[in-house]
């Protein structure tokens, strides 16, 4: 028996390992979308958008077209990175993990060789490419969440550090930019991707569950292949047991059904949380060529720098994210208050991460909006620290506040539902090219002034919970008094 909890246990974290090495490594590529710019626009894709014009009696090469067109790219990715994922959410709760996972390499595989075949004859290659990598990503994201589950009290950690780790794997463009820039043509770097995909196929069937790992974890739960020999030998607990079973028991006190979740206002005041920050950071990855280059007055080695830069901060992502899961398992364990649920403990142990993440939302907006290059070091900076925290304190708040039979359907409809908040990035940077002249302090001073909004979240979460508490004490005090009159 002892020979099978260490199998178990070896099991466990070769899944974990391996998660965090397919979230780092491939799953949120699409943010490193800076770096893989500067690779195309040395190739010349949409180098037809750029014209001659001439400023100060000097003839200079306008590519505002070309960074237009290159921002609406990153646009539609990012907007399909998050509102693919209620689709996405119902097709795992639904079909469960193996079908989620078999279609997100599809796409995924599918969007690496759209980019390996693109030429600057074909850009228009770039939109569904870029589109296909998101979608498939999320997908990595959304199986690999309940990896957690395995690891009990340290659950949040897994969660936060799996978040932080997709948030990293920004850095994949970034590699292939130093691999362009060392000879290894685009083409020979996304067929190598591509070929990646066998690492997830052999993940998904061996150390994936076929459904879901579900939480709290049985005794001797096993998932993947076994052989049935090892099966005859040893009691197991198999995957019929699930995170989503429709009769285990729901938390109490906010939602039951699916209807009420989403009309509650913790949910509408997490998607405020969420919306407002992270069109902050798509705006500020969509627009980061550009804002360089006014900057640094054009010089591209100088924006070739800074870009690396930030590249390289994107990649600590994975070691910002479990800052927070650790912030929030220490506060969860806490002793409780007589009579204090777990559910509200948890809830008090999330109002402090909700409350530093936006804390570093306006740090992060007060710095980008400052038009002084050197500052950018510290932006770059606040803006993965504070990526880390929302994504991870994202899916830790929903795991946490609402029932885990929803947690897929919650997860995507929220992330969609931000994805369309995060089109304004669009109309933001076509106002700052036209009529702003190309000049963002204001559309910077306003993001800053939004950044502020965030904040009524963990109020409202904090306010909860002292209410809670003076109910507490109230029934206390009312039961110590009709204890007393009866003797």
């Amino acid at each position: 028996m002892a020979g099978f909890q260490n199998s178990l246990a070896v099991r466990h974290w070769l899944t974990f390992a391996t998660g965090l090495v397919e979230c780092l490594c491939f799953a949120g590529a699409v943010f490193g979308w800076a770096s893989l710019v500067f690779v195309l626009q040395r190739e010349g894709y949409f180098g037809s958008l750029c014209v001659n014009t001439t400023a100060n009696a000097t003839e200079v090469l306008d590519c505002s077209g070309q960074d237009e067109q290159f921002s609406l790219v990153f646009t539609i990715a990012s907007f399909v990175n998050n509102f693919l994922s209620l689709p996405n959410g119902f097709i795992f709760d639904h079909f469960g993990t193996t079908v989620a996972r078999l279609l997100g390499i599809c796409l995924y595989t599918m969007g690496t060789l759209m980019f390996a075949f693109s030429t600057s004859a074909l850009s228009i290659l770039v939109f569904p490419a870029l589109t296909l990598v998101a979608g498939g990503g999320i997908l990595f994201l959304i199986t690999n969440i309940q990896v957690g589950n395995l690891f009990g009290v340290h659950r949040s950690t897994v969660i936060t550090l799996y978040n932080g780790a997709f948030d990293s794997s920004s850095g994949l463009f970034f590699v292939i930019k130093l691999s362009y820039e060392c000879g290894v043509s685009l083409r020979a770097a996304f067929l190598f991707i591509s070929a990646c995909s066998v690492f997830h196929v052999i993940r998904t069937f061996f150390l994936m569950p076929k459904r879901f790992i579900p939480y709290p974890l049985p005794e001797h739960y096993t998932y993947g292949y076994e052989s049935p020999t090892h099966h005859r030998h040893h009691p197991l607990t198999y995957e019929t047991t699930t995170m989503h079973d429709k009769d285990a028991p729901v938390k109490q006190g906010l939602c039951k059904t699916l209807r009420e979740c989403v009309l509650s206002r913790f949910f509408l005041f997490h998607l405020l949380w969420l919306s407002v920050m992270q069109l902050r950071h798509y705006l500020f990855i969509g627009t980061l060529n550009p804002m360089l280059q006014g900057l640094s007055a054009g010089d591209p080695s100088l924006v070739g720098q800074y870009i690396n830069a930030f590249a390289i901060t994107q990649m600590c992502g994975v070691l910002c994210a479990p800052w927070n899961g650790l912030i929030i398992d220490r506060h969860k364990g806490k002793t409780r208050a007589a009579g204090e649920s777990e559910q509200e403990s948890d809830l008090r142990a999330m109002v402090l991460s909700l409350s530093l993440t936006a804390l570093q939302c306006v740090l992060f907006s007060v710095c980008a909006a400052t038009p002084y290059l050197p500052l950018q070091y510290l932006t770059f900076v606040l803006q993965v620290l504070n990526r880390s925290f929302l994504y991870g304190g994202n899916a830790a708040f929903l795991s946490v506040a609402f029932p885990g039979c929803h947690f897929g359907k919650l997860f995507g409809l929220v992330m969609a539902l931000s994805a369309v908040f995060s089109l304004l990035q669009y109309p933001c940077f076509a106002l700052v090219k036209g009529p702003l002249g190309g000049d963002p302090l204001y559309v910077n001073i306003a993001l800053t002034m939004l950044s502020l909004l965030p904040f009524i979240h963990p109020l409202s979460v904090y306010l909860h919970c002292r209410r809670l508490a003076s109910q507490r004490v109230k029934t206390g005090a009312d039961s110590s008094r009709k204890f007393l009159a009866r003797n």
